[in-house]
Protein backbone atom coordinates (compact mmCIF):
# COMPACT_ATOMS: atom_id res chain seq x y z
CA UNK A 1 0.00 0.00 0.00
CA UNK A 2 2.85 2.35 1.34
CA UNK A 3 4.43 1.29 -2.46
CA UNK A 4 1.60 2.12 -4.13
CA UNK A 5 0.63 5.68 -2.32
CA UNK A 6 4.51 6.40 -2.88
CA UNK A 7 4.03 6.18 -6.49
CA UNK A 8 0.59 7.90 -6.75
CA UNK A 9 2.30 10.83 -4.99
CA UNK A 10 5.46 10.81 -7.23
CA UNK A 11 2.82 10.96 -10.11
CA UNK A 12 1.16 13.94 -8.52
CA UNK A 13 3.80 15.79 -8.18
CA UNK A 14 4.73 15.26 -12.18
CA UNK A 15 1.63 16.01 -13.39
CA UNK A 16 2.07 19.24 -11.51
CA UNK A 17 5.52 20.13 -13.30
CA UNK A 18 3.67 19.36 -16.31
CA UNK A 19 1.33 21.81 -16.37
CA UNK A 20 3.82 24.44 -15.21
CA UNK A 21 6.14 23.49 -18.43
CA UNK A 22 3.28 24.25 -20.44
CA UNK A 23 2.28 27.40 -18.33
CA UNK A 24 3.06 30.04 -21.01
CA UNK A 25 1.94 28.07 -24.03
CA UNK A 26 -1.83 27.83 -21.80
CA UNK A 27 -1.98 31.33 -20.69
CA UNK A 28 -1.20 32.28 -24.00
CA UNK A 29 -4.01 30.33 -25.51
CA UNK A 30 -6.51 31.63 -22.89
CA UNK A 31 -5.78 35.28 -23.82
CA UNK A 32 -5.90 34.70 -27.31
CA UNK A 33 -9.42 33.11 -26.91
CA UNK A 34 -10.11 36.15 -24.62
CA UNK A 35 -9.90 38.32 -27.15
CA UNK A 36 -11.64 36.64 -29.44
CA UNK A 37 -15.01 36.19 -27.99
CA UNK A 38 -17.33 34.21 -30.22
CA UNK A 39 -20.85 33.73 -28.88
CA UNK A 40 -22.79 30.35 -29.03
CA UNK A 41 -22.17 28.16 -32.26
CA UNK A 42 -19.90 30.41 -33.71
CA UNK A 43 -16.74 29.94 -31.80
CA UNK A 44 -14.35 28.51 -35.30
CA UNK A 45 -11.53 30.80 -34.02
CA UNK A 46 -11.28 29.05 -29.84
CA UNK A 47 -12.36 25.44 -31.37
CA UNK A 48 -9.95 25.62 -33.76
CA UNK A 49 -6.89 26.65 -31.49
CA UNK A 50 -7.95 24.35 -29.12
CA UNK A 51 -8.13 21.48 -31.28
CA UNK A 52 -4.85 22.15 -32.73
CA UNK A 53 -3.10 22.88 -29.81
CA UNK A 54 -4.05 19.32 -28.47
CA UNK A 55 -3.08 17.67 -31.65
CA UNK A 56 -0.27 19.12 -31.71
CA UNK A 57 0.99 17.68 -27.76
CA UNK A 58 -0.31 14.29 -29.24
CA UNK A 59 -3.82 14.23 -28.79
CA UNK A 60 -6.26 11.77 -31.78
CA UNK A 61 -8.59 15.03 -32.37
CA UNK A 62 -12.14 14.34 -34.16
CA UNK A 63 -13.22 17.96 -35.16
CA UNK A 64 -17.12 18.77 -35.59
CA UNK A 65 -18.30 15.64 -33.52
CA UNK A 66 -22.22 15.40 -34.16
CA UNK A 67 -23.37 17.25 -36.38
CA UNK A 68 -22.14 20.50 -34.50
CA UNK A 69 -19.29 22.40 -36.16
CA UNK A 70 -17.62 24.16 -32.93
CA UNK A 71 -17.73 20.62 -30.84
CA UNK A 72 -14.82 18.54 -30.75
CA UNK A 73 -13.48 15.34 -29.08
CA UNK A 74 -9.79 15.24 -28.27
CA UNK A 75 -8.41 11.70 -27.27
CA UNK A 76 -4.90 9.96 -25.38
CA UNK A 77 -4.43 6.09 -24.56
CA UNK A 78 -7.28 3.68 -24.75
CA UNK A 79 -9.65 1.21 -23.05
CA UNK A 80 -11.14 1.82 -19.42
CA UNK A 81 -11.53 3.60 -17.45
CA UNK A 82 -12.10 7.12 -19.73
CA UNK A 83 -12.34 10.04 -17.63
CA UNK A 84 -13.17 13.30 -19.93
CA UNK A 85 -12.18 17.08 -18.92
CA UNK A 86 -14.98 19.22 -20.40
CA UNK A 87 -13.94 22.44 -22.18
CA UNK A 88 -16.03 25.16 -22.65
CA UNK A 89 -15.68 28.68 -24.62
CA UNK A 90 -18.96 30.52 -26.07
CA UNK A 91 -18.78 33.70 -25.09
CA UNK A 92 -22.02 36.34 -23.81
CA UNK A 93 -23.34 38.61 -26.21
CA UNK A 94 -21.83 42.43 -25.83
CA UNK A 95 -19.90 41.21 -22.74
CA UNK A 96 -17.06 38.68 -23.94
CA UNK A 97 -15.93 36.70 -21.35
CA UNK A 98 -17.69 37.60 -18.79
CA UNK A 99 -18.18 33.99 -17.52
CA UNK A 100 -14.34 32.85 -17.98
CA UNK A 101 -15.12 30.40 -20.46
CA UNK A 102 -11.69 31.02 -21.85
CA UNK A 103 -9.92 29.26 -18.54
CA UNK A 104 -12.55 26.71 -18.33
CA UNK A 105 -11.23 25.77 -22.10
CA UNK A 106 -7.88 26.17 -21.25
CA UNK A 107 -7.48 24.50 -17.76
CA UNK A 108 -9.09 21.44 -19.51
CA UNK A 109 -7.00 21.04 -22.16
CA UNK A 110 -3.69 21.93 -19.43
CA UNK A 111 -5.40 19.01 -17.84
CA UNK A 112 -5.52 16.74 -20.35
CA UNK A 113 -1.35 17.32 -21.47
CA UNK A 114 -0.49 16.75 -18.09
CA UNK A 115 -2.70 13.66 -17.58
CA UNK A 116 -0.85 11.89 -20.29
CA UNK A 117 1.87 11.36 -17.74
CA UNK A 118 -0.77 9.18 -15.60
CA UNK A 119 -2.34 7.38 -18.71
CA UNK A 120 1.33 6.21 -19.64
CA UNK A 121 1.80 5.03 -16.39
CA UNK A 122 -1.74 3.13 -15.66
CA UNK A 123 -3.67 2.83 -18.70
CA UNK A 124 -6.79 3.90 -19.93
CA UNK A 125 -7.83 7.34 -21.79
CA UNK A 126 -8.33 11.04 -21.21
CA UNK A 127 -10.15 13.44 -23.14
CA UNK A 128 -11.12 16.58 -24.10
CA UNK A 129 -14.95 17.22 -24.36
CA UNK A 130 -14.65 20.56 -26.78
CA UNK A 131 -18.39 21.77 -26.02
CA UNK A 132 -19.95 24.71 -27.66
CA UNK A 133 -23.17 26.99 -26.79
CA UNK A 134 -23.58 26.72 -22.91
CA UNK A 135 -24.77 30.03 -22.53
CA UNK A 136 -27.19 29.93 -25.04
CA UNK A 137 -28.97 26.18 -26.28
CA UNK A 138 -27.22 24.17 -24.36
CA UNK A 139 -24.53 22.34 -26.10
CA UNK A 140 -23.78 19.43 -23.90
CA UNK A 141 -27.54 18.60 -24.23
CA UNK A 142 -27.34 18.50 -27.79
CA UNK A 143 -24.42 16.14 -27.41
CA UNK A 144 -25.49 13.70 -25.10
CA UNK A 145 -28.84 13.23 -27.08
CA UNK A 146 -26.49 12.05 -29.61
CA UNK A 147 -24.83 9.91 -27.73
CA UNK A 148 -20.84 11.83 -27.30
CA UNK A 149 -20.09 11.06 -23.79
CA UNK A 150 -21.53 7.22 -24.06
CA UNK A 151 -18.77 4.97 -22.41
CA UNK A 152 -16.83 8.23 -20.42
CA UNK A 153 -16.14 6.89 -16.54
CA UNK A 154 -15.59 9.94 -15.00
CA UNK A 155 -16.67 13.90 -16.11
CA UNK A 156 -14.59 17.30 -14.52
CA UNK A 157 -14.99 20.68 -15.47
CA UNK A 158 -13.93 23.59 -13.19
CA UNK A 159 -15.51 26.53 -13.45
CA UNK A 160 -13.66 30.31 -12.42
CA UNK A 161 -15.69 32.47 -9.77
CA UNK A 162 -15.28 34.08 -6.35
CA UNK A 163 -14.73 31.51 -4.18
CA UNK A 164 -12.70 27.66 -4.55
CA UNK A 165 -15.57 25.21 -4.11
CA UNK A 166 -15.75 21.53 -4.29
CA UNK A 167 -19.10 21.57 -6.46
CA UNK A 168 -21.77 23.39 -7.38
CA UNK A 169 -25.76 22.57 -7.36
CA UNK A 170 -27.47 24.46 -10.58
CA UNK A 171 -30.92 24.32 -11.27
CA UNK A 172 -32.82 21.88 -13.91
CA UNK A 173 -34.07 24.91 -16.40
CA UNK A 174 -36.56 25.03 -19.76
CA UNK A 175 -37.41 27.88 -21.78
CA UNK A 176 -41.29 28.98 -22.30
CA UNK A 177 -42.31 31.32 -25.37
CA UNK A 178 -45.79 32.69 -25.06
CA UNK A 179 -47.93 34.85 -27.42
CA UNK A 180 -51.38 36.12 -27.23
CA UNK A 181 -53.23 37.22 -29.86
CA UNK A 182 -56.43 39.53 -29.54
CA UNK A 183 -58.10 41.78 -31.51
CA UNK A 184 -56.88 45.67 -32.57
CA UNK A 185 -59.82 48.43 -31.85
CA UNK A 186 -58.61 52.07 -31.15
CA UNK A 187 -57.92 52.48 -27.87
CA UNK A 188 -60.22 55.95 -26.95
CA UNK A 189 -62.89 55.97 -29.42
CA UNK A 190 -64.07 51.93 -29.92
CA UNK A 191 -62.05 49.80 -26.94
CA UNK A 192 -65.15 47.39 -26.12
CA UNK A 193 -64.65 46.48 -29.51
CA UNK A 194 -61.33 45.22 -28.90
CA UNK A 195 -59.30 42.12 -26.82
CA UNK A 196 -56.72 43.45 -25.27
CA UNK A 197 -53.45 41.22 -25.67
CA UNK A 198 -51.42 43.11 -23.22
CA UNK A 199 -54.00 42.70 -20.66
CA UNK A 200 -53.77 38.98 -21.10
CA UNK A 201 -49.77 38.82 -20.64
CA UNK A 202 -50.29 41.38 -17.68
CA UNK A 203 -52.81 39.39 -15.84
CA UNK A 204 -50.16 36.27 -16.68
CA UNK A 205 -47.48 38.05 -14.68
CA UNK A 206 -49.71 38.76 -11.86
CA UNK A 207 -50.59 35.01 -11.58
CA UNK A 208 -46.66 34.16 -11.52
CA UNK A 209 -46.05 36.79 -8.88
CA UNK A 210 -48.92 35.01 -6.58
CA UNK A 211 -47.54 31.63 -7.73
CA UNK A 212 -43.97 32.53 -6.24
CA UNK A 213 -45.41 32.59 -2.66
CA UNK A 214 -45.76 28.82 -2.79
CA UNK A 215 -42.91 27.08 -4.89
CA UNK A 216 -40.43 25.37 -3.29
CA UNK A 217 -37.25 26.65 -2.34
CA UNK A 218 -34.32 27.26 -5.27
CA UNK A 219 -37.11 27.47 -7.22
CA UNK A 220 -37.31 30.23 -10.34
CA UNK A 221 -39.33 32.00 -12.94
CA UNK A 222 -38.31 35.06 -14.64
CA UNK A 223 -39.16 36.84 -18.22
CA UNK A 224 -39.70 39.30 -20.32
CA UNK A 225 -41.73 41.38 -22.48
CA UNK A 226 -40.87 40.78 -26.13
CA UNK A 227 -43.68 42.50 -27.55
CA UNK A 228 -46.24 44.62 -25.68
CA UNK A 229 -47.79 46.12 -28.63
CA UNK A 230 -47.84 48.90 -31.34
CA UNK A 231 -49.03 52.03 -29.96
CA UNK A 232 -50.80 53.72 -27.51
CA UNK A 233 -54.01 54.72 -29.14
CA UNK A 234 -54.34 50.58 -30.18
CA UNK A 235 -55.45 47.96 -28.32
CA UNK A 236 -52.52 45.32 -28.36
CA UNK A 237 -53.54 42.50 -30.91
CA UNK A 238 -50.44 40.78 -30.44
CA UNK A 239 -47.92 40.25 -27.22
CA UNK A 240 -45.26 38.10 -26.85
CA UNK A 241 -43.02 36.82 -23.70
CA UNK A 242 -39.58 34.44 -22.88
CA UNK A 243 -39.66 33.24 -19.86
CA UNK A 244 -37.27 30.66 -18.15
CA UNK A 245 -38.90 27.96 -15.50
CA UNK A 246 -36.05 26.45 -12.98
CA UNK A 247 -36.42 24.17 -10.56
CA UNK A 248 -33.84 21.98 -7.81
CA UNK A 249 -35.17 18.81 -9.20
CA UNK A 250 -36.14 17.19 -12.27
CA UNK A 251 -39.42 15.80 -11.38
CA UNK A 252 -40.53 19.11 -9.83
CA UNK A 253 -39.63 21.36 -12.71
CA UNK A 254 -42.66 19.11 -14.34
CA UNK A 255 -44.73 20.16 -11.77
CA UNK A 256 -43.80 23.85 -11.90
CA UNK A 257 -43.73 23.89 -15.49
CA UNK A 258 -47.90 22.93 -15.02
CA UNK A 259 -48.13 25.83 -12.66
CA UNK A 260 -46.93 28.68 -14.63
CA UNK A 261 -48.78 27.81 -18.12
CA UNK A 262 -51.61 27.69 -16.00
CA UNK A 263 -50.55 31.28 -15.15
CA UNK A 264 -50.81 31.73 -18.84
CA UNK A 265 -54.10 29.81 -19.50
CA UNK A 266 -55.68 31.95 -16.51
CA UNK A 267 -54.81 35.01 -18.73
CA UNK A 268 -55.95 34.19 -21.71
CA UNK A 269 -59.12 33.32 -20.10
CA UNK A 270 -59.78 36.21 -18.55
CA UNK A 271 -59.44 38.48 -21.31
CA UNK A 272 -60.54 36.28 -24.34
CA UNK A 273 -57.38 36.38 -25.98
CA UNK A 274 -56.15 33.04 -27.52
CA UNK A 275 -53.00 31.54 -26.37
CA UNK A 276 -50.00 29.97 -28.08
CA UNK A 277 -47.14 28.49 -26.71
CA UNK A 278 -44.08 26.52 -26.61
CA UNK A 279 -41.07 24.98 -24.56
CA UNK A 280 -38.35 26.13 -26.64
CA UNK A 281 -35.09 25.14 -26.66
CA UNK A 282 -32.40 22.16 -24.66
CA UNK A 283 -33.80 21.63 -21.11
CA UNK A 284 -30.99 22.10 -18.54
CA UNK A 285 -31.04 18.99 -15.62
CA UNK A 286 -30.15 20.00 -12.93
CA UNK A 287 -26.71 18.72 -11.59
CA UNK A 288 -25.83 16.05 -9.90
CA UNK A 289 -21.91 17.07 -8.00
CA UNK A 290 -20.96 13.06 -7.38
CA UNK A 291 -18.91 13.18 -3.99
CA UNK A 292 -16.72 10.88 -3.76
CA UNK A 293 -15.11 12.44 -7.14
CA UNK A 294 -15.53 15.71 -5.22
CA UNK A 295 -13.70 14.82 -2.55
CA UNK A 296 -11.01 13.87 -4.14
CA UNK A 297 -10.77 16.89 -6.16
CA UNK A 298 -11.09 18.66 -2.80
CA UNK A 299 -7.99 16.95 -1.65
CA UNK A 300 -5.68 18.04 -4.62
CA UNK A 301 -6.87 21.49 -4.18
CA UNK A 302 -5.77 21.49 -0.58
CA UNK A 303 -2.51 20.26 -1.41
CA UNK A 304 -2.12 23.37 -3.93
CA UNK A 305 -2.60 25.48 -1.01
CA UNK A 306 -6.56 26.36 -2.02
CA UNK A 307 -8.90 25.81 0.50
CA UNK A 308 -12.08 25.05 -1.10
CA UNK A 309 -15.68 24.50 0.22
CA UNK A 310 -19.09 23.35 -0.29
CA UNK A 311 -21.55 25.73 -1.61
CA UNK A 312 -23.08 28.32 0.76
CA UNK A 313 -26.92 27.65 1.18
CA UNK A 314 -27.53 31.21 0.77
CA UNK A 315 -25.87 31.22 -2.63
CA UNK A 316 -28.39 31.68 -5.41
CA UNK A 317 -28.05 29.01 -8.18
CA UNK A 318 -28.39 29.16 -11.85
CA UNK A 319 -28.51 26.05 -14.62
CA UNK A 320 -25.81 24.53 -16.70
CA UNK A 321 -25.72 22.45 -19.33
CA UNK A 322 -22.96 20.22 -17.22
CA UNK A 323 -26.26 19.01 -15.53
CA UNK A 324 -27.18 16.73 -17.87
CA UNK A 325 -23.69 15.07 -18.46
CA UNK A 326 -24.10 14.43 -14.70
CA UNK A 327 -27.18 12.75 -15.13
CA UNK A 328 -25.54 10.44 -17.32
CA UNK A 329 -22.00 9.57 -15.64
CA UNK A 330 -20.02 10.50 -12.21
CA UNK A 331 -19.94 14.25 -12.84
CA UNK A 332 -18.37 17.55 -10.40
CA UNK A 333 -18.72 21.25 -11.21
CA UNK A 334 -16.04 22.74 -9.13
CA UNK A 335 -15.46 26.64 -8.60
CA UNK A 336 -12.00 27.76 -9.06
CA UNK A 337 -11.11 32.02 -7.74
CA UNK A 338 -10.01 34.33 -10.04
CA UNK A 339 -11.60 37.21 -8.27
CA UNK A 340 -12.84 39.00 -5.11
CA UNK A 341 -16.14 38.10 -3.15
CA UNK A 342 -17.63 41.19 -4.78
CA UNK A 343 -17.41 40.70 -8.45
CA UNK A 344 -20.15 39.62 -9.85
CA UNK A 345 -20.20 36.57 -12.47
CA UNK A 346 -20.99 38.30 -16.11
CA UNK A 347 -20.04 41.81 -15.19
CA UNK A 348 -17.73 43.86 -17.29
CA UNK A 349 -15.29 43.81 -14.17
CA UNK A 350 -15.12 40.04 -14.18
CA UNK A 351 -14.49 39.69 -17.96
CA UNK A 352 -11.23 41.71 -16.87
CA UNK A 353 -10.38 39.40 -13.92
CA UNK A 354 -10.78 36.52 -16.60
CA UNK A 355 -7.56 37.90 -18.47
CA UNK A 356 -5.44 38.61 -15.32
CA UNK A 357 -2.69 36.89 -13.29
CA UNK A 358 -5.41 36.03 -10.83
CA UNK A 359 -7.04 34.53 -13.55
CA UNK A 360 -3.83 32.67 -15.03
CA UNK A 361 -3.01 31.61 -11.41
CA UNK A 362 -6.74 29.93 -11.75
CA UNK A 363 -6.20 28.80 -14.81
CA UNK A 364 -3.04 26.66 -13.68
CA UNK A 365 -4.42 25.63 -10.56
CA UNK A 366 -7.72 24.14 -12.12
CA UNK A 367 -5.51 22.30 -14.46
CA UNK A 368 -3.30 20.89 -11.79
CA UNK A 369 -6.16 19.62 -9.72
CA UNK A 370 -7.58 18.09 -12.61
CA UNK A 371 -4.69 16.28 -13.16
CA UNK A 372 -3.86 15.17 -10.01
CA UNK A 373 -7.41 14.25 -10.00
CA UNK A 374 -6.69 11.49 -12.83
CA UNK A 375 -3.59 10.28 -11.47
CA UNK A 376 -6.50 9.24 -8.19
CA UNK A 377 -9.33 7.97 -10.61
CA UNK A 378 -6.29 5.92 -12.73
CA UNK A 379 -4.66 4.71 -9.99
CA UNK A 380 -7.10 4.10 -7.39
CA UNK A 381 -9.63 1.15 -8.74
CA UNK A 382 -11.63 1.59 -5.36
CA UNK A 383 -11.88 5.03 -5.90
CA UNK A 384 -13.41 4.88 -9.22
CA UNK A 385 -15.69 1.73 -7.79
CA UNK A 386 -16.75 4.01 -4.91
CA UNK A 387 -17.66 7.37 -7.46
CA UNK A 388 -19.85 4.45 -9.72
CA UNK A 389 -21.76 3.04 -6.66
CA UNK A 390 -22.81 6.52 -5.27
CA UNK A 391 -23.42 7.88 -9.19
CA UNK A 392 -25.80 4.12 -9.36
CA UNK A 393 -27.43 5.35 -6.33
CA UNK A 394 -28.50 8.41 -6.58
Amino acid sequence: MRSTQSTTQQLKSQVVREVDRHQQELVELSLRIHAHPEIALQEEKACAWLAEFLQGKGFRVERGICQMPTAFKATYGSGKPAIALFAEYDALPKLGHACGHNIIATSAVGGAIASKLAVNAFGGTIMVMGTPAEEAIGGKVMLAERGAFDGLDAAMLVHPGVQDMTGMEALAMVELTVDFYGKAAHASARPFDGINALDALVLSFNAINALRQHMKDSSRIHGIVTHGGDAPNIIPEHTSARFYVRAIRDDYLDELKEKVLNCFRAGAQATGARLEYQWTGSRYAALINNEALAEAFARNMAALGRNPAPQDPDEGLGSTDMGNVSALLPAIHPMIAIAPASVPIHSQAFVEYAASESGHKGLVDAAKAMAMTVVDLLAEPALLERIRSEFAND
